[in-house]
Order: C-alpha cells, then structure tokens, then sequence
C-alpha cells in the first residue's frame, strides 16, 4: 500500500469503528437504555428482546473497537454487515430507500463501506497487518460477507416471529351502539 492507500483505509476503519460504537453505546445508555432497545427488537417480531439489545451492544462496541486497533478486520467486518443486514430488513426495508423517511439508505452505505473495507484489508496501520494475519482481496471480501449472510440467517431463523398481519379479506364486526 502506498502513503495514500494507508491514510484512506484508516480513515474508514476509524470512522467506521467509532460509528459502530457509537450505536452500540446508544443502544446500551441512549433514550430508552436497555429497556426501550428491546421493546424496539420485540416490536420488529424478534423474540427475547433484551437478549437482542444486549447482542447489538457487544457485537457494535466490539465490532467498533476491533475496527479502531485493525484486528480481525473481515470478521468485525462481518458484524458490522450482518447488524446492517438485520435493520435493513427488519426495520428500514419497508420504508423505503431514503433516510430521512426511516429508508435503508444509511444501513446499505455502512454494510458496503465494511464489505469493501474487509476486501481492501485493514491497511498497514493494524494489529492484523502488525501481526501477519491480515487477510485481504476475494478472501477477506468472501469471509465477512459469508459469515454475515449466516450469522444473519440464524438469527433470524432462530428469534423472529413476526405477528401475523391481520386478514383483510375477513369482514370486521362492528359493535352495535
């Protein structure tokens, strides 16, 4: 890598880090704390919801900090996909593209950035470069994006259980007043 590649691919690992951090410190302290972060998960048909909000912080945070050091980069990669993966299509999908109508525009743009961050590997600034067990190119892209597309679908295999939507073909009764 030259000077460039070096600046640019930690740049987007710290910013990427910190965001992800940020998230998961909000999820943990933010708003509703624990509490409402779970009754969030619930209200999209994820099931043990405060098991979910306590997974959001420890895969954000963690994800966020091994981002900053440049440590298992295609794996906190994978992490940052599959939490993208998760409200992308539990919460952001129906609302379309745009973010300023609730849209998966943003959850898209950071999924990306980490899937292209695992292929350009985490730069020569990083533990895995330091340590000679940076995996980048094809490999690094394949290991996270596969590991979140499974870590994805087991989730959501094993937690969401969506309420089923009513039957509009069915006539409503009507109370007599």
């Amino acid at each position: 890598m030259n000077d460039a590649d070096t600046v640019a691919v930690l740049l987007v690992r710290l910013v990427l880090g910190t965001v992800m951090i940020a998230h998961g410190f909000n999820h943990w302290r933010g708003g509703g704390r624990i509490a409402g972060t779970a009754r969030w998960f619930t209200g999209l048909g994820l099931r043990h919801g405060t098991l979910q909000a306590w997974l959001s912080v420890i895969t954000e945070v963690g994800a966020g900090v091994l981002l900053l050091v440049g440590l298992f980069t295609p794996l906190a990669c994978a992490a940052v996909i599959s939490v993208m993966l998760v409200a992308g299509l539990l919460a952001h999908r129906p609302n379309g593209f745009f973010v300023f109508k609730e849209g998966y525009e943003y959850v898209l743009t950071l999924a990306v950035v980490a899937l292209a961050l695992s292929v350009l590997g985490p730069g020569d600034v990083s533990v895995d470069e330091a340590g000679g067990i940076a995996v980048t190119g094809w490999a690094g892209g394949g290991l996270a994006l596969g590991v979140a597309v499974v870590s994805t679908a087991g989730l959501l295999a094993t937690f969401w259980r969506p309420e089923p939507a009513p039957d509009l073909t069915e006539p409503v009764e009507q109370e007599a007043h």
